[in-house]
């Protein structure tokens, strides 16, 4: 019986990383040559099937040569995060994200023009900062606003939905994390940028608190079981320092969704280990989710997912002015964006 052997050869040559693999045995040997490309500071999003951790782009390179089914795929220098994709990036450049750190790589050879310097993001301190450069794709970008340092924040910015450039911080879509947390979780954030996820109350601390850079506007969006969308907006939105109390100056009267929350401003944070609330028990314990809860709410989007409408929305994703009966949204998703010099 022969003995077969599975070998693979990489070498980096003028930027791409190039495969070749196939079995050899004593009577003949069959190569077949994979080249990719690298986009710098890019990744392709929303086509992961496989997500696995190498040691460098090109273990990461042969974990794709090996899958019949891979396309392209991301490298996370950073984390050292590789994702597999059955994508690329010239079949949905929609997806294509500016992300510092990734190296994104397909068999296009004209792959490395899309790359981008370091400092070419760098200088930017927003998602509308980033949109009015050029960049109109939604997905995952690294921001540099005051006070985070040389790593800066990475954010999912969404470039599209009323003029774009807005900093999403909250996103609930199919029920995939569960936000029924403690106050650590809801003050680091939680959750994939890409999928269900909380910011993290530091962080839009941080981004919120520098009076000098301006004022930021909120917008909540809203999709029921029907598919039909709302949405609120609220100017001069900002969390305190401390219990993280929600603090806006106005309701955007034009609004679709009718004003929710209303009931909870000004009123501190309140999580199932911390109560912050105006009753005699936690709301945040009995409706299952963190909140700036009042007695206890007339809106709750960190609420419970559930599969379908439910019939009591006190547990649910709730907005009460949205429908005229309880109700669970489908989809919601929370988003801020600077709106100018006071």
């Amino acid at each position: 019986m022969e003995t077969q052997m599975f070998h693979m050869v990489y070498v980096i040559s003028l930027g791409a990383l190039t495969a070749a693999f196939g079995f050899e045995h004593s009577c003949a040997a069959g190569l077949e040559t994979r080249t990719f490309y690298a986009a710098e500071n890019r990744a392709l999003r929303g086509f992961t099937y496989l997500n696995k951790t190498a040691r460098s782009a090109i273990i990461c390179g042969r974990e794709c040569s090996m899958d019949l089914h891979c396309r392209s795929f991301n490298f996370d220098e950073g984390t050292k995060l590789c994702e597999i994709n059955q994508a690329t990036r010239n079949e949905h450049p929609g997806n294509f994200s500016a992300t510092l750190g990734s190296l994104y790589y397909d068999g296009d050879e004209d792959t490395p023009l899309y790359s981008l310097s370091d400092c070419s993001l760098s200088r930017y301190r927003s998602c509308k900062m980033l949109l009015d450069a050029g960049y109109r794709s939604s997905g995952v970008y690294t921001i540099n606003p005051e006070g985070f340092g040389n790593g800066g924040l990475r954010v999912y910015c969404d470039m599209e939905t009323d003029g774009g450039g807005w900093i999403v911080f909250q996103r609930r879509q199919d029920g995939g994390v569960d936000f029924y947390r403690n106050w650590a979780a809801y003050q680091s954030g939680f959750g994939e940028l890409s999928g269900e996820f909380w910011l993290g109350n530091d962080n839009l601390v941080t981004l919120t608190s520098d009076d000098s850079q301006g004022t930021w506007e909120l917008r909540v969006d809203l999709e029921d079981w029907d598919n039909k969308t709302a949405w609120a907006r609220y100017t001069d939105f900002k969390l305190s320092p401390g219990k993280y109390n929600l603090i806006y100056d106005k309701y955007d009267n034009k609004s679709t969704a009718g004003d929710s929350l209303e009931y909870s401003k000004g009123f501190p944070f309140t999580a199932l280990d911390a109560d912050n609330d105006n009753w005699q028990y936690n709301c945040a314990h009995y409706h299952r989710g963190a909140w700036w809860f009042n007695s206890c709410l007339r809106s709750h989007l960190n609420g419970k997912y559930y599969p379908s409408q439910h019939a009591n929305d006190d547990w649910g994703i709730s907005w009460r002015t949205s429908h005229n009966r309880p109700y669970s949204m489908k989809r919601c998703g929370m988003k801020i964006r600077e709106a100018g010099l006071n």
